[in-house]
């Protein structure tokens, strides 16, 4: 039973902390790595209280962590996608499963592009010669919450 209330609320915290990168990628388009690192520190015990064994189970989420961060890291290294992003990606790959981190992916991709062009209609609207920057974050927490709200919704039974 201990287990369950730490699972989920272990849950909780990691749905707050993708909406408060979400409104500072948007405020300041960053991503603190102090945030990054809170939630990497807590997937063991996310692990622990999800029951997961060490092998395969923990074992395949650190192999696809470290997959997410060699493919975005590449994207980074050609300037398309920001190190917060990067960082914020690998450490949800330790927290949600294989198929349901693809389903992230497809809907943070779809976000992404929603976002880049209502943004960019407004930055051709205002006529602003900046750089169009976009606060990708955004996009990674709603993949990220759209995965998780079916798991933040169910009830769990402490009974």
């Amino acid at each position: 039973m201990l287990t369950t209330y730490i699972h989920y609320g272990l849950l909780i915290v990691l749905a707050i902390a993708l909406i408060y990168a979400a409104v500072t990628d948007i405020q300041r388009r960053q991503i603190d790595n102090w945030l990054n690192a809170g939630i990497v520190l807590a997937a063991p015990i996310f692990w622990w209280a999800s029951g997961m064994s060490l092998w395969p189970d923990v074992a395949i989420q650190f192999g696809i962590a470290v997959l997410a961060f060699a493919f975005f890291a590449g994207l980074f290294a050609l300037k398309l996608m920001g190190g917060g992003d990067v960082k914020l990606l690998t450490a949800l790959a330790l927290w949600i499963e294989p198929n349901a981190f693809l389903q992230l992916l497809l809907v943070m991709a779809l976000a992404g592009g929603v976002l880049t062009i209502v943004m960019g209609a407004y930055h051709f609207l205002q006529r602003q010669k900046e750089r169009l920057a976009i606060p990708y974050g955004v996009a990674i927490a709603f993949g990220a919450l759209w995965v998780l709200f079916p798991k933040l919704i169910a009830v769990p039974t402490f009974v």
